[in-house]
């Protein structure tokens, strides 16, 4: 009888003592896991963070995705034991990297959002369709255009600066719906992305697949494009100009004759004695009707075919 209630309570404290151990294991885990998404998205214990909202495009209200987005990253950051407090796009005149902020609309609604796209993302170029959001994303010489209710695109992205380095997290989506798939994405894949990319940067590229018929569920990983998207885009290199007509230009060679001087036969010749102007005894006797003295004497050669002149007898 003795020996049988030794056993049973033997069992009964071994129990406990297993039920301890798992509980306090679960509860070490279980913070574990809580301060590493604490650090993911920069939200210690009663700390604040921001959420920038956006307007319906068009209008002055927010759309009711954008509703649904904001009550998934409320309750993320609830369990982060953190308080949000939103804000408008056009009333967050602040820095950034004091506390941790969630961005959510694209550049066409928020104007934080362009901010932070001309400052963080330099990167990424976004061109405006017929309608009020952007249909065309160019990131690194890839175009990625939406093709509205049947696959459409999101950019999510934590980006650190600042001097207290908290991230800002942005959703940039083309249309609402695409917002709020960011949304989700995030709060789905948040441990993946936390042991992929620690506390670092990144931004990815999503794309919604049929959302008409989906909703934002069904998202794919097009491609990490950190990179491309936080380095400036390449200037685009000028069109050369259309060449011009040839003009055939010919360069006077040295010691060449003259244009007007072509077939005549005649070349320059050095100036010599006999061109000589006139001296002054030449120019005395002209006067007094008498024959200038030839200074010159024999040493001038008679022209040719002319007889030589006789010389005076004295």
């Amino acid at each position: 009888m003795d020996q049988d209630l030794w056993n049973i309570v033997l069992g009964v404290a071994a129990s406990g003592l297993s039920a301890s151990l798992g509980w306090l294991a679960r509860t070490a885990l279980s913070r574990r896991r809580l301060r590493r998404r604490q650090g993911f998205f920069g939200l210690p214990d009663d700390s604040d963070c921001l959420l920038v909202v956006n307007r319906e495009a068009g209008g002055e209200g927010v759309h009711r995705h954008d509703v649904f987005a904001l009550l998934e990253l409320s309750a993320l950051i609830r369990d982060c034991g953190a308080r949000p407090r939103i804000v408008r796009h056009d009333q967050a005149v602040e820095g950034f990297g004091d506390r941790t902020e969630f961005c959510l609309g694209g550049p066409m609604s928020n104007q934080r959002m362009a901010a932070h796209l001309r400052t963080l993302l330099p990167g990424l170029e976004l061109e405006r369709g017929p309608g009020t959001s952007p249909d065309l994303y160019r990131i690194g010489g890839e175009t990625y255009r939406a093709e509205h209710g049947v696959s459409e695109y999101a950019v999510l992205a934590r980006l650190t600066a600042g001097e207290g380095r908290r991230p800002v997290f942005l959703f940039c989506g083309q249309k609402a719906i695409t917002n709020q798939a960011a949304t989700r994405y995030l709060v789905r894949h948040h441990e993946e992305l936390a042991r992929r990319h620690k506390r670092g940067s990144f931004a990815l590229l999503l794309k919604v697949v049929n959302s008409e018929a989906y909703g934002p569920d069904v998202v794919e990983l097009v491609a990490d494009v950190t990179d491309a998207a936080t380095r400036p885009a390449p200037a685009p290199v000028p069109r050369p100009a259309a060449p011009a007509d040839d003009a055939r230009t010919t360069e006077a060679a040295p010691g060449a004759a003259a244009p007007g001087a072509e077939g005549t036969g005649a070349a320059a010749t050095p100036a010599t004695a006999a061109d000589a102007p006139a001296t002054a005894a030449d120019a005395a006797a002209a006067a007094d009707g008498r024959e200038a003295p030839d200074t010159a004497g024999s040493a001038r050669p008679p022209a040719r075919g002319a007889s030589p002149r006789p010389r005076p007898r004295r």
